[in-house]
């Protein structure tokens, strides 16, 4: 079981990067402003909605990864944190469970 675990969070997590970067990287490619990109995520209320929820979420993972790294000595939690931010949460928490898998012990 713990390989199709590890397994499903391997696809969600590089299957969320590689669809992002192949629907945003071109676009930035051609207009690099990080600025105009970020103000992309408010033209409404529903992307409003779900830009803040993306942010939140990867304000929740960070407080985790810190909690755990202090607590129960989980390493390498940076790298989920630098994958929440890009790609996106979806990477950088499958990236974070992963690595949890690897070195916490079966309970």
């Amino acid at each position: 079981m713990t390989t199709v675990y590890r397994s499903v969070l391997a696809i969600i997590g590089l299957g969320f990067a590689l669809y992002f970067f192949a629907t945003i990287g071109p676009l930035f490619i051609t207009q690099p402003d990080i600025v105009a990109a970020f103000k992309a995520g408010y033209v409404n209320p529903y992307s409003s909605g779900f830009a803040t929820d993306a942010i939140a979420c990867w304000l929740v993972l960070i407080c985790w990864v810190v909690y755990e790294k202090l607590q129960k000595g989980i390493k390498h939690g940076w790298v989920a944190i630098v994958l929440g931010f890009m790609p996106g949460v979806a990477t950088g928490f499958a990236v974070y469970l992963l690595l949890r898998t690897y070195q916490r012990p079966a309970i």
